[in-house]
């Protein structure tokens, strides 16, 4: 089952589930009851913190909720803030970050990438934590907008129709 945000990102091959962590969770749980896909697969835009390129298009089974605080010793977590699912199958895997913030600070990028996080989609965790949950298989597919910095909004503003029409052709060449 395909799966997307929503709203400005939306595909006819997808359901929406909501933009943001807390609206995905809330929303793919209820899907899952409904539907009991056995396999979901996130479609989506997602910004670099400056190794992957615009306009690559990147796939991941694994996901952190890390927020930027976290980086400058300003907050910490009691609860486990990473999730693979399907990892047998990958050999190198893109860690994708997601949090209800977007990245606009290059500096902090630099740190999402000592710590082997290369991109960042608001969703995905929560996605890839439903799933775990239910025990199915799960993954996204990205294409990158924009580097995590002060030109995070423009440039994802100005790239985002031509990484959704990647997004469709890709699904396509799939179904």
């Amino acid at each position: 089952m395909y799966i997307c945000a929503g709203d400005i990102e939306q595909f006819d091959f997808a359901i929406p589930v909501g933009i943001g962590l807390i609206n995905v969770a809330i929303n793919l749980t209820q899907l899952y009851i409904e539907k009991q896909p056995k396999e979901i697969i996130f479609v989506g835009t997602a910004g670099s913190y400056g190794k992957k390129k615009i306009f690559d298009i990147v796939e991941s089974c694994s996901a952190t909720q890390i927020e930027n605080s976290f980086f400058t010793n300003n907050s910490y977590t009691p609860i486990e803030s990473k999730v693979s699912v399907n990892k047998d199958n990958v050999s190198h895997e893109t860690v994708v970050n997601s949090s209800n913030y977007i990245t606009t600070d290059i500096e902090l990028s630099k740190e999402y990438l000592t710590h082997g996080i290369e991109i960042e989609n608001m969703e995905f965790f929560a996605v890839l934590q439903v799933a775990k949950k239910f025990g199915i298989r799960a993954k996204g597919i990205f294409v990158i907008t924009n580097y995590c910095d002060k030109n995070a909004h423009r440039d994802f503003l100005d790239n985002r129709l031509k990484a959704m029409e990647m997004l469709e052709e890709r699904a396509l060449l799939k179904f």
